[in-house]
């Protein structure tokens, strides 16, 4: 009876011992590095977007260390910020935009690299073809190549019927801009309306745009993408609100922020469905392996409180077919 006692004491140790050692193990940690294209302040609900795709995948916030870099708008800046992050021996490195993206695949890493908001992967030469990328890229692309651009001359034309001269924000060391230059002038062409075409390649000389804009007289403002207008959007939407400009955007930050209308991919959307690839290339999948997500929904945004503040009537029909009217 002693024995069979002394047994059953013994056994139960063990298994609490057992169990013990086991709730003692190490949480294994994902190093994650993430490099911005645009500036904290202006990029910063990209970053919550992808933290919460990763909640979603069921990584609690003590499995994963992240260090985040901005580039705030400056392709340039990439290269020196991959190098900041490099020695922190990272699992993953994710980057935004395809300026990031070009950064890191001219930086020959070996560490497997995911992208977010990529217009043109296959175009920029980023991936080998989008169902099986090869080499260590992959991610997320946004779809606004050939073929799109038109579109925001279209929408801005129907929402501003008595507008003639649009001014065109476009950046030509974007790798798509002379393919948003080239179809928003055959779009203008199409509707008889002038476009003046704006260039600004870094902050300061946004600024200067502005000013020429505002002194030109445009009769409304067409954005088209580029990190650097993203990072500068507070002073952009400024602009349009104070000189009653009606404007057509690429995303809903814009609008969020006061903008009139954008149409295109969600960007936020784009950095969560970014953490379902650092999830696979985590439990073991190669990037070469994982086939370069296209988005299925574009979205068309009005900001009504806007087009009040500026005396525009926006169409019935246009309320109607957006996805989000911010009243």
């Amino acid at each position: 009876m002693i024995k069979n006692i002394s047994l059953w004491i013994l056994t139960f140790i063990l298994l609490m011992a057992g169990s013990l050692a086991e709730a003692q193990l190490p949480v294994k940690i994902a190093r994650i590095g993430i490099i911005g294209a645009s500036s904290q302040a202006t990029g910063g609900h990209y970053l919550d977007a992808f933290r919460q795709g990763l909640r979603e995948l069921g990584y609690a916030d003590n499995q994963v260390m992240i260090e985040a870099r901005w580039a705030n708008g400056v392709a340039e800046r990439f290269p020196t910020l991959i190098s900041e992050l490099l020695p922190l021996k990272l699992d993953v490195l994710m980057v935004g935009g395809a300026a990031g993206a070009l950064a890191a695949k001219s930086a020959k890493l070996t560490i497997p690299v995911v992208f977010a908001s990529v217009t043109d992967p296959l175009g920029y030469g980023l991936v080998e073809s989008l169902a099986r990328p090869g080499g260590n890229l992959t991610g997320v692309a946004l779809a606004m190549g050939d073929g799109f651009s038109g579109k925001w001359v279209e929408l801005l034309k129907e929402a501003a019927p008595k507008a003639s001269n649009f001014a065109v924000l476009w950046n030509p060391s974007h790798p798509l801009g002379e393919v948003f230059r080239k179809e928003t002038q055959a779009a203008g062409r199409g509707l008889k309306v002038k476009l003046n075409y704006y260039d600004a390649r870094d902050p300061e000389a946004v600024g200067n745009v502005l000013a020429r804009v505002e002194k030109d007289r445009a009769a409304a403002l067409l954005v088209t993408p580029s990190p650097l207008f993203t990072s500068q959007r507070t002073r952009i939407v400024d602009l349009t609100t104070r000189r009653r400009l009606p404007s057509m955007f690429f995303s809903k930050e814009f609008v969020e922020d006061g903008g009139l209308m954008s149409y295109g991919p969600s960007f936020s959307e784009s950095w969560r469905r970014a953490a379902v690839y650092v999830d696979k290339i985590l439990k073991g999948s190669k990037p070469a392996d994982l086939p370069v997500e296209q988005p299925i929904k574009f979205e068309f945004m009005i900001n009504l409180k806007t087009a009040k503040l500026i005396g525009l009537t926006i169409p019935p029909n246009m309320l109607v077919r957006a996805d989000r009217v911010f009243r």
